[in-house]
């Protein structure tokens, strides 16, 4: 494996905190992410977001049969391109340069990454969608939140969101002394693995609105969520939607609410809540 010091010293960079360049340099957590995706997640085509000097991917490689690596800084990608010239060459590895947030995202049967903190909901949330495995290096206080229970003060829209999608675990705290230069913050890996939920839902963007919607109000009990947030969940007649709802829902606050809760209810707003044709 190539030694992540090494590979700085032949990219010629320091990284830059304020563009969110924490390179992972710690040989043991760069060998254990790899073998985070589940046993019979697919290998075949794996994506890397935010790939830096190549020390996860060249983890990847050995790991996979093939690796894309996207890489927003041109000179990182240009790095990239020399330094896995043979991976490259014998059509193992694509390096793509460009923002993980704009370009197209390749196919791909897994992704290990070590995601930029400061895009990292976004990129999730590009990710998840596509029902794949993932292993991903996130901020500590995000990945608790994301794997966060109902009733619990780190539930909110990212749990009920990210547990839409996928089961969510917390698989390893990583020090910041992990990283150079190291972040302010503690980090964590997460692994998600795809589900389909218990629970129907019919317009999936109305459902994770009317969610967002809700913990803007998380004090508020559901019902006075419901009635405060219309302009934001898009509500026509939130009242309709308090006169139909169940009234064990009503009572409980937003943190108290489970997925498959949150869907139940968004169905009853999604009948009763909008004029014809107008959601």
């Amino acid at each position: 494996m190539r030694d992540p010091d090494a590979l700085r010293r032949r990219a010629s960079t320091p990284g830059d905190p304020d563009r969110d360049q924490h390179f992972l340099v710690d040989d043991r957590v760069l060998d254990r992410l790899p073998g985070y995706l589940p046993e019979d997640a697919d290998r075949d085509y794996l994506l890397e977001i935010g790939a830096g000097t190549g020390a996860l991917t060249d983890r990847l490689l050995d790991a996979g049969d093939h690796v894309t690596a996207v890489e927003r800084d041109p000179d990182l990608a240009a790095f990239l391109r020399e330094e896995f010239a043979d991976e490259i060459a014998a059509d193992r590895l694509t390096v793509v340069e460009g923002d993980a947030l704009e370009i197209s995202l390749p196919e791909f049967s897994a992704s290990v990454s070590n995601l930029p903190y400061g895009a990292s909901s976004e990129v999730l949330f590009r990710l998840l969608p596509e029902k794949r495995p993932l292993v991903l290096m996130l901020q500590q206080e995000f990945a608790e939140r994301m794997a966060a229970e109902p009733g619990t003060a780190e539930y909110g829209r990212l749990s009920v969101a990210a547990q839409h999608y996928a089961d969510v675990e917390v698989v390893e705290p990583v020090p910041p002394e992990a990283f150079d230069p190291q972040p302010a913050v503690d980090s964590a890996v997460v692994r998600t693995t795809s589900r389909n939920p218990d629970y129907e839902v019919d317009d999936e963007d109305f459902f994770l609105r009317f969610v967002k919607a809700l913990f803007t109000q998380r004090r508020k009990t559901v019902r006075n969520g419901i009635r405060n947030t219309a302009h934001i969940s898009g509500l026509d007649h939130p009242d309709a939607v308090v006169d139909s709802a169940p009234e064990e829902l009503l009572s409980k606050r937003p943190d108290a609410v489970t997925p498959a809760e949150f869907a139940e209810l968004a169905a009853v707003a999604t009948d009763a809540g909008f004029d014809d044709g107008e959601r």
